[in-house]
């Protein structure tokens, strides 16, 4: 499997802003889609938004369009999540998710990072 790494969580204010990033460990990846997924306490983990390999489509939640933004950096095996005017609602653990395949081997990969916590007071 590709090991994901997230950072960019953090605690934040109402109204404030933060960015989330992921990188993928590995060479000789073709990665196709990379996406954001959230898990609330006690909840199911939810899509939040994803972004197709060339980066020209992209899938929102509901809940965060307008606020929330997805793009990717191919060259840089990277992803990231701009998160602005944040609500309480948004708190929650956010993990990184990509598959693709492993050139080298010639076989799929469909990763999760560990999960970084982003947690909004009122």
């Amino acid at each position: 499997q590709v090991r994901l790494v997230e950072s960019g969580g953090g605690l934040v204010q109402t109204g404030g802003s933060l960015r989330l990033s992921c990188v993928a460990a590995g060479n000789r990846l073709h990665i196709n889609s990379m996406g954001w997924y959230r898990q609330a306490p006690g909840q199911q983990r939810d899509l939040v938004a994803r972004v197709s390999s060339g980066g020209d489509s992209t899938e929102i939640a509901d809940s965060v369009k307008g606020r929330f933004t997805i793009s990717r950096d191919n060259a840089k095996k990277m992803v990231y999540l701009q998160m602005n005017n944040l609500k309480p609602e948004d708190t929650a653990v956010y993990y990184c998710h990509a598959e693709g395949v492993l050139l080298s081997m010639s076989r799929t990969f469909d990763s999760w990072g560990q999960g970084t916590q982003v947690t909004v007071s009122s």
